[in-house]
């Protein structure tokens, strides 16, 4: 494992935290140079402080301008790029009565217009490697989630462009591949969604009730297959959304 990350290149956006650190700290220890991105500057100094091969860009998937400064870190410090990890995400709850054509337009902003925008600028670089990109999708947009239904969508949409651009890359030798993650220990709920902490406690209670499997996901369930999916070992798994939530889809 550790000879084929050997030099190779990868983008994480949303890096600062959750799955993101843990994706591209897993990277970083297995050989490759990582660029991160995230909105805070002190979370993204301190992930970069955990490793040498972590490089931080301030920036929101959700502006347009950010792709390109995104990318030329990669190409200016490392000279290529092997494998974008799409896993900066937006949402929150939203119940019907509290739709705002802002937030819902910040929410399609981020899952999907972010990843699309910076694999426009990647394209170029990821033919060169033969490189790989990894969606992060949910499992929430496999049931009806009340209140979070444009989260759910949108991560739907995500995984529609999943395929679409596995078929249109295949030629040049891109995989494209989506993980949709169950109820994860991330402090999403508190960060992103926005929950109060004991609300947030409430709800992973109730969620680790429903898996099959009797427990919250980690980020350990999650890294080793983003890692999988991205590695060029990997050469005729694409267009595929594989999700990794104890059971949790399933349920009745």
């Amino acid at each position: 494992m550790n000879e084929d990350w050997q030099g190779k290149v990868a983008i994480v956006t949303g890096g600062s935290s959750g799955i993101g650190e843990a994706t591209a700290l897993a990277l970083a220890a297995q050989g490759a140079n990582v660029v991160i991105t995230g909105r805070n500057e002190a979370k993204l100094a301190g992930v970069a402080a955990k490793c040498a091969a972590v490089a931080t860009v301030r920036a929101d998937v959700a502006d347009p301008t950010g792709s390109w400064r995104i990318l030329e870190t990669a190409l200016t410090r490392w000279g290529r790029l092997d494998l974008v990890v799409n896993n900066a995400g937006a949402g929150r709850p939203l119940p019907i009565g509290a739709y705002d054509g802002e937030a819902i337009a910040e929410i399609c902003a981020v899952n999907i217009t972010g990843p699309s925008l910076l694999l426009k600028e990647a394209l170029p670089a990821l033919r060169e490697t033969k490189g790989a990109v990894v969606n992060i999708g949910t499992a929430v947009s496999q049931n009806a989630a009340p209140g979070l239904a444009h989260y759910a969508a949108t991560k739907a949409a995500l995984e529609h462009l999943t395929r679409a651009w596995a078929v249109e890359l295949a030629g040049d030798g891109i995989r494209v591949n989506t993980i949709a993650p169950g109820p994860v220990k991330t402090g999403a709920l508190t960060g992103m969604m926005g929950l109060s902490p004991e609300m947030a406690s409430t709800i992973e209670e109730a969620e680790a009730a429903e898996i099959p499997l009797g427990r919250r996901g980690a980020t350990t369930d999650l890294v080793p297959w983003i890692l999988r999916l991205g590695s060029s070992a990997n050469e005729w798994l694409t267009g595929q959304v594989i999700t990794i939530d104890g059971g949790w889809s399933q349920r009745g």
